[in-house]
Order: structure tokens, then sequence, then C-alpha cells
């Protein structure tokens, strides 16, 4: 039986915390800055935890 492989763009995008969640960046910081206030990028710049029904569907793409 071959090895279980992770999906290697979501690892890329993801991380795992000490608790188990999911760890994300947030969207919409590559590129079009000084369109955007000072508040939203400080808001923006900032990581945020994946919602738990979507953590659900992501985990076993995850783990090996």
């Amino acid at each position: 039986m071959p090895k279980m492989k992770s999906r290697k763009a979501l690892t890329k995008r993801v991380r795992v915390t000490g608790t188990g969640k999911l760890k994300r960046k947030c969207a919409n910081m590559s590129h079009l800055a000084p369109i955007r206030s000072q508040k939203q990028k400080r808001h923006l710049s900032k990581a945020r935890l994946v919602h738990e029904t979507d953590a659900k569907r992501l985990m076993p793409c995850i783990q090996k």
C-alpha cells in the first residue's frame, strides 16, 4: 500500500496550532495596498483561524 500524501498547496497556506486548530493569512494583502486604509492593512496583516466547519474538511488533507 502506498504512503498517504498531504496536499502540498494546502500545507503551504495553513499551519496547525498547538491546540490543533488551523491558522491562515488574510487575503487582499498581496498588491494594491495604497487603496486600503491603515486600519484595514493593520487588521489584514494578522493571521486568523480557519472556521471549524472548514477545518474539519481540510484536516484530512494536511495529515499524512
